[in-house]
C-alpha cells in the first residue's frame, strides 16, 4: 500500500526558507520518480518540481525562478523540497506523489506564508 506522508509546513514570512519531508513506503521507492505538487485555496493542483530516485535527476516548473530545490535521501525513503525566498503566493497545501497528476499523493502539509 502506497503510503506518502507530508510534513514541515507552517507559517511563515515573506522572504524566509521552509523545509518540506516527504516520507514513502509501500511501493518501490528506489525505482519511483516522486513529485511535489501544491493547491491553493480556489485554484487546481499544480506541478512543481519532480526528482528521479534512481538517478537523483531533477526537473522543475519553470516558474519557480529557481526558489526551489528537490532532493532525496534514498536511505531513509525522503523526498525534501527546500523553498527559499517564500512568497506570498506559495500560501498553499503541498503534496507529493508518485505522479505528475497528484492522483496517488499524500494528505499534504500546509505552508502559509504572509506578513
Amino acid at each position: 500500500q502506497v503510503q506518502l506522508v507530508e510534513s514541515g509546513g507552517g507559517s511563515m514570512q515573506p522572504g524566509d526558507s521552509l523545509r518540506l519531508s516527504c516520507s514513502a513506503s509501500g511501493f518501490r521507492f528506489h525505482r519511483s520518480i516522486i513529485h511535489w505538487l501544491r493547491q491553493s485555496p480556489g485554484k487546481d493542483l499544480e506541478w512543481l518540481a519532480r526528482i528521479d530516485i534512481a538517478t537523483g535527476g531533477e526537473m522543475y516548473s519553470k516558474w519557480l525562478e529557481g526558489r526551489f530545490t528537490i532532493s532525496r535521501d534514498s536511505a531513509a525513503n525522503i523526498v525534501y523540497l527546500q523553498m527559499n525566498r517564500l512568497k506570498t503566493e506559495d500560501t498553499a497545501r503541498y503534496y507529493c506523489a508518485i505522479d505528475s497528476t497528484g492522483t496517488t499523493r499524500g494528505r499534504g502539509t500546509q505552508v502559509t506564508v504572509s506578513s
